[in-house]
């Protein structure tokens, strides 16, 4: 192995890590927080986790083993099992995602409605949709033959086949495919979060006009304090735009190089760097280390669940040191009266 793919290895053993412990930690924080499970948004991270985790435990490894034996890591008909995975898990998260910014935008574009326009049962109906367009593709995918191992990828993923009609189809698969999983889901995303950021630098400017008024009439205000509040008034606008950014931009900066690799692969006149290859997929497995802190853990509830589970462990690990250091000691006394 040359320098670079060691260094892919262990960025990808990190992103295994990493996305383990995240998603693991907000599955913990949503069986723990009762306020967590009863908000609708959190079925949509529910499966977003689900789908992390499960890509963590089977396809990044796989992958990673793929890499370093310069091979499939299994029979043909396992490597079908994980490219049908591959396919359905990617796409589901995707969707996902897009479900989470379905659920903002009607929260802040439509809050005196939102809880009639966006119950339980309309996002169960949203995770259903999730759930039968991914399985239809990877199903699709897998009885075409249109699945395998991916030397330029290590990975059991979609597979360019050798037979010219059967090139045709996969050429026509992998078009439609990207077209109506990752661009759909970046189409959405674009479209609810600049509607959200809109209505968000309409509100903001509402406020700022209020407190520029308040400021006008107040002319005793120390020039300190209006300093502070005219900067928080900049924070508060830079806040929505680099939420918004975020979200946009973490989605398009982990997917977009892979789906675009995938689509240049479909010209053979193109020819694609072995390494750049197998980077392009880290990037997109790197979506699901990022998802929990850009749509969990930074947020004020998960905050406050995590906050709650460290201090109830650290209370009983306290309250089980005490009880053994009574018990000691209680026995160290018993065997000096009897020796006295």
């Amino acid at each position: 192995m040359d320098t670079v793919e060691v260094t892919v290895c262990l960025l990808l053993v990190l992103i295994i890590i990493v996305s383990l412990l995240s998603n693991v930690l907000v599955l913990i924080c949503f069986l723990y927080s009762p306020e967590i499970r009863k908000q609708t948004p959190a079925l949509f991270i529910l499966n977003l986790t689900f789908c992390n985790l499960l890509l963590s435990v089977s396809n990044m490894p796989l992958t990673l083993v793929g890499l370093i034996n310069k091979g499939n890591p299994g029979g043909e008909g396992f490597c079908h099992i994980v490219g049908f995975l591959d396919t359905f898990l990617t796409t589901n998260s995707m969707l996902s995602m897009a479900a989470l910014s379905i659920d903002r935008w009607i929260a802040v574009v439509f809050p005196l409605s939102y809880s009639s326009k966006m119950r339980h049962r309309e996002a169960a109906i949203l995770l259903g949709y999730s759930w039968a367009h991914s399985i239809s593709f990877s199903t699709a995918a897998a009885c075409l033959s249109l699945v395998g191992y991916h030397q330029l990828y290590a990975s059991c993923t979609l597979c360019n086949a050798r037979a010219y009609s059967i090139r045709i189809q996969f050429v026509v698969f992998t078009v439609v495919f990207h077209s109506l999983s990752f661009l759909l889901t970046l189409i959405v995303l674009c479209i609810t979060y600049l509607k959200v950021l809109k209505v968000a630098r309409f509100h903001c400017k509402r406020i700022d006009v209020i407190t520029m008024q308040t400021l006008v009439l107040l002319v005793d205000i120390h020039p300190s304090v209006r300093q502070r509040c005219l900067e928080e008034q900049k924070r508060r606008r830079q806040r929505a735009s680099r939420k918004i950014s975020t979200f946009i931009g973490s989605f398009a900066l982990c997917f977009a190089p892979y789906v675009i690799t995938r689509v240049l692969e479909l010209f053979p006149a193109v020819s694609i760097n072995p390494h750049w290859g197998v980077v392009s997929k880290c990037l997109a497995y790197s979506k699901a280390a990022c998802d929990p802190f850009v749509y969990s853990l930074l947020r004020h509830q998960y905050k406050k669940a995590c906050s709650d589970i460290i201090n109830r462990l650290l209370k009983r690990s306290a309250l089980n040191t005490s009880v053994w250091g009574g018990g000691e000691h209680g026995h160290g006394r018993s065997v000096t009266t009897a020796t006295d």
